[in-house]
């Protein structure tokens, strides 16, 4: 969960109106099928490294499982192609766009135009690029360490604080639900009309879910178990959290206070429109978001760190200087992140999320067959395990 829930959420609502949310919804749906597929593959064919670590994802599961498949030719080459997209897309979509919208919701906390910090990109990217690498120099377990308490904590406040916001509006919230629906088949001024807001709404769902780009599949495939298939479900709660759940609970937070139909089209306003949806029910919100949002940005850096970690080490291989220079450049690029902006970051990540899913993809589908048989025997292995415990109880 990073801040493409707080802030992509905005984005889709921004230019697409509230038909955005149906559709990031839909996508949050069958991207629960994606990511079970991924997972299921991630763990199946990961490799262990000599020294115990293990190591994941699409580029592994491209390249032999491919080759099961009798696809040699293009097994090699797709598992590199997908490498070098995670590598060069982690510095977008899980670097530069979390410490910019970081940056803007720590400046709007802190004054907004009269900020201090205003111009200071550079110093608060400065700042929570060395927390990153703080903990990313520690590799896998310092990263699960870090976020396993982060995540429950963020999740939970900010529900609490979303819910909070939608009880006190509730007088909205009929109209809000009413035109989520309506105006996700027949919206008003906006270019491609459905299939315009229909497009919105998957992008912003990809951004906030990664179902379907493989990148979850890099983190699932380091778990302890024999069962790929255990792996795949948990995945799949992934987007249905994540998207459902707390994309939903923000597009009703900024449709029940103070979204007006004609704010749509008119730009990309990102974390700043849900602060502002806050603070207009809780004028003392501001302070809290601020926090929960740096910590939003902060766990998906260094979860995207690792991310970029396995694709470079696939392509240039293991060991230790190879693995701190990445590390290194993916600091930097947390840095020029703060400072540029927000519509230049997002069209960068947005294209490199394609450049990633295309590869997966297709992968995936020309997998299927195998991952299939994975489930079902997996499926029928509990349900014999389940009929021998009835008998002896």
């Amino acid at each position: 969960m990073g801040i493409g829930n707080i802030g992509g959420m905005a984005i889709a609502l921004s230019l697409g109106g509230p038909g955005a949310t149906f559709w990031m919804i839909m996508a949050g749906l069958l991207g629960m099928s994606t990511k079970l597929a991924e997972c299921i593959a991630g763990v199946k064919y990961r490799r262990e490294n000599p020294d115990g670590t293990v190591s994941g994802g699409p580029m592994y599961y491209l390249e032999q499982g491919l080759r099961l498949r009798g696809l040699s030719l293009i097994a090699k080459p797709l598992g590199m192609f997908y490498a070098l997209a995670i590598v060069i897309g982690c510095l977008g979509i899980g670097n530069m766009f979390q410490s910019n919208q970081a940056f803007e919701q720590f400046v709007y906390a802190t004054g907004g135009t009269d900020s201090f910090f205003l111009d200071k990109g550079w110093l608060f990217g400065l700042v929570i690029a060395s927390a990153v690498a703080l903990v990313i120099i520690g590799g896998l377990k310092s990263i699960a360490r870090v976020t396993s308490r982060l995540v429950p904590f963020m999740a939970t406040a900010y529900v609490i604080f979303a819910l909070l916001i939608i009880a006190l509006n509730s007088s909205r919230l009929p109209w809000a639900i009413q035109a989520i629906f309506s105006e996700a088949f027949s919206p008003q001024g906006i270019a491609g009309g459905m299939f315009g807001v229909m497009i919105l709404g998957f992008q912003r769902a990809v951004f906030s879910n990664e179902a379907g780009i493989g990148s979850a599949a890099i983190a699932h495939s380091a778990v302890r178990t024999n069962e790929p298939s255990t792996e795949g479900y948990v995945g799949l709660l992934e987007p249905f959290i994540d998207t459902v759940v707390i994309c939903t609970l923000t597009a009703l937070v900024i449709l029940t206070t103070i979204y007006e139909p004609d704010m749509t089209g008119q730009g990309l306003q990102g974390i700043e429109l849900t602060s502002q949806a806050f603070e207009s029910t809780l004028t003392w919100s501001a302070v809290p978001l601020s926090f929960i949002t740096i910590l939003f940005a902060f766990s998906t850096m260094i979860s995207w760190s690792y991310y970029g970690l396995k694709g470079w080490t696939y392509l240039v291989g293991e060991g230790r200087k190879k693995e701190m220079l990445f590390k290194a450049f993916f600091c930097v690029f947390g840095v020029l992140g703060s400072t540029m902006q927000l519509g230049a970051v997002l069209d960068f990540s947005d294209a490199m999320v394609f450049v990633i899913a295309l590869p997966n993809i297709l992968g995936l589908y020309l997998l299927a067959p195998i991952l299939k048989q994975e489930l079902r025997g997996y499926q029928d292995r509990m349900s014999r395990a389940s009929v021998v415990s009835g008998r002896y109880s």
